[in-house]
Parts: structure tokens; C-alpha cells; sequence
């Protein structure tokens, strides 16, 4: 596991271009919403950039933190961390006003049952972060399912697709990005909009799902038959990368690999590691929800991380006994509900 664990932690470290770039970015950095899957490697990431280059900047972090310990971890990294629940508007308004932003609140597991929660977080937050963040540059995640169900063969969605967000998680989503758009015209503030599907880690995501399916001995759903990903950490440079691509209008960026792969060949390469033939169930359809990447590609070139590596090394970890994140990406998912 030492060997694997000096693998992986390989992979989390700043390109030369996070470190080149990381340096132009003028002022202090804001992580909101840092506590998530990706918030905390995010937050190590560009403390580790930072310190790679020699200069000073701050990293600050906020969060409920609920999981125990992660401040403190993110302290020792020499990560600032604030404690607050952005949607209690005294505790986000005495936040410092930092140049640069990056968004990551937000609400998608559960949205079913708990929509009022949901388009709290996603739509009407935002807001309030806008206007409290309008001199900063902001970096705002969100997420390709604004996207409808596009045909296999169309190579995915491009940004200038218009938006049709199936169920309320992808419509507060949509909302979330209406809303920064609107502050940023209103105030000025250079603003990228993020949508990001789907990041992967050793911890969570479609691959590692697959994995466990193969080796569970688990029918995987083909309906979905094709998807994007990417390595978070891949993932996490491209957002700090982006706070310099920041502009008014708004611009708006796809990131994703840009290979689109099929589940049946991505569950039939986990079958030949573990020695197991995979279940399937259903048959592909002829739509997907896919994202295309040429422009992520464009600005900053193919990602580090590949599939197969990708693969191989959540595999590694999988049967190794390594941590993992409980949370189920619904990648399946065609009709809206989270």
C-alpha cells in the first residue's frame, strides 16, 4: 500500500503550468464550499503551488467542516479555514474579501424530497456570493447535466449548446449559473462558470462504481452507455488555472477528458483485471450525457492523468483496502432525479 499511496499522492502534485500560472494570479485565494469530495485536495493543491513557487498568498477555506479533523488537516498544510454555513448570510458576510474565488457550494445528493434545500444552495446562494464577492474574480463550479441528453455520435455537448436541464437538480444548477451571470453583469465581475462532469479520485466516482460492480459481481446499467471523466486532480488544476480566465460576459467552460467511453469497455477492461466476466443489463441508447472538451483542451492542453491509468490505480486501491467515499455519482441516472 506505501508504494500505491506514493503513486497516488504522485499524481496530486502541481503540473509546471499550475506553478507558472499560479504565480500570475494576483491576491489571495477563497475555496467556498471546501469540505466536499474535491475541496479539500483542491485547497492542498494550491497551497502546495504556492509554496513551490516562493511567494506569498494566502489559502483560505470555508466550510461547515462536519467531518471531523479535516480543519486541522488543512491547518497543517497551511490552509486558513473559516467554519460557516454559507447560507447563514451573518456568517458569510463577515468572510474577508479575497481577489479570487472559487465556488464549489452546492447541493446534488438527496435533491428528491429535499428540492426547497437544493435550489437554497444552488440557485439562491449564489446570489448572495455574488454580491458580497462582486470586486473578486469567481470560478463557479457546476456541472454538465445543464446539459440535455445528446446522441452518441454528436461527440458531445459543446459550450455554445443551449442549456435543458432535466429535473430540479440540473435546473437549480442551471439557475446557479443564471444567477452568477447576473452579478457579473450587474457589478462587472469577471466570472468562468465551471461545468464539470465527472471527476475521479482513488475515493469516488464513475470508474471506482464500475470497479466495484465487477468485482461485487454487480449487472452494470448500460442505458447510459457512454460518459466523460477525468482526474480530479486534472480536475483541480483546471480551476485554479481558470481564476485567470475570468471575464465579463462570463465565460463558460466545459471540463471533462476529452475521450467519450463506453461503460461496457471501461466495465470489460475492470473484468480483465479482477478475472471476472461483467453483468450488464439493459441495452446502450443512442443518447448520453456528454460534454465536449475541445476548448478545456485548447486552454490547457490534454490532462495528465488518462483513463487507464486512471483505471489501474483505482483498482490498485480498491482491493488494497484503500479509504472511499460513500457517495454514488448517478451517472446512470436519464431522467433528472438525485
Amino acid at each position: 500500500m506505501n508504494d500505491l499511496q506514493q503513486r497516488y499522492e504522485a499524481l496530486l502534485q502541481p503540473s509546471p503550468e499550475l506553478i507558472a500560472d499560479i504565480a500570475r494570479i494576483e491576491g489571495d485565494i477563497l475555496i467556498l464550499g471546501a469540505g466536499g469530495k474535491m475541496g479539500p485536495a483542491l485547497a492542498k493543491l494550491a497551497r502546495t503551488a504556492v509554496e513551490k513557487t516562493g511567494i506569498t498568498k494566502r489559502i483560505v477555506a470555508v466550510s461547515r467542516f462536519s467531518e471531523a479533523g479535516l480543519a486541522e488537516e488543512l491547518n497543517a498544510a497551511g490552509i486558513e479555514t473559516i467554519a460557516a454555513d454559507l447560507l447563514d448570510d451573518a456568517k458569510l458576510q463577515a468572510l474577508p474579501l479575497i481577489k479570487n474565488v472559487l465556488y464549489l457550494a452546492g447541493t446534488k445528493f438527496g435533491t428528491t424530497g429535499n428540492e426547497s434545500l437544493t435550489w437554497a444552495m444552488n440557485s439562491y446562494l449564489p446570489g448572495r456570493v455574488g454580491e458580497k464577492f462582486k470586486d473578486s474574480n469567481i470560478v463557479a463550479f457546476s456541472t454538465g447535466n445543464v446539459y440535455p441528453l445528446t446522441p452518441v455520435t454528436m461527440g458531445g455537448a459543446s459550450e455554445d449548446l443551449q442549456p435543458e436541464p432535466l429535473g430540479e437538480y440540473a435546473q437549480s444548477c442551471l439557475g446557479r449559473e443564471r444567477i452568477f451571470q447576473y452579478g457579473s453583469r450587474k457589478y462587472g465581475t469577471p466570472l468562468l462558470i465551471y461545468r464539470l462532469n465527472y471527476a475521479n479520485d482513488v475515493t469516488y466516482g464513475v470508474l471506482l462504481e464500475l470497479a466495484k460492480s465487477i468485482i461485487g459481481e454487480k449487472p452494470i446499467d448500460l442505458r447510459m452507455g457512454t460518459v466523460n471523466v477525468i482526474w480530479q486532480g486534472d480536475a483541480n488544476e483546471i480551476a485554479i488555472r481558470s481564476l485567470l480566465h475570468c471575464a465579463q460576459p462570463a465565460k463558460i467552460l466545459n471540463v471533462t477528458g476529452p475521450e467519450q467511453l463506453s461503460v461496457r469497455w471501461i466495465a470489460e477492461q475492470f473484468g480483465k483485471m479482477a478475472g471476472k466476466t461483467p453483468i450488464f443489463m439493459y441495452e446502450e441508447q443512442p443518447t448520453a450525457l456528454l460534454s465536449n472538451a475541445a476548448e478545456c483542451t485548447d486552454f490547457f492542453g490534454y490532462p495528465r492523468t488518462g483513463p487507464k491509468q486512471m483505471m489501474r490505480l483505482i483498482y490498485e486501491w480498491l482491493t488494497q483496502g484503500g479509504k472511499t467515499i460513500d457517495k454514488a455519482t448517478h451517472f446512470q441516472e436519464r431522467s433528472g432525479k438525485f
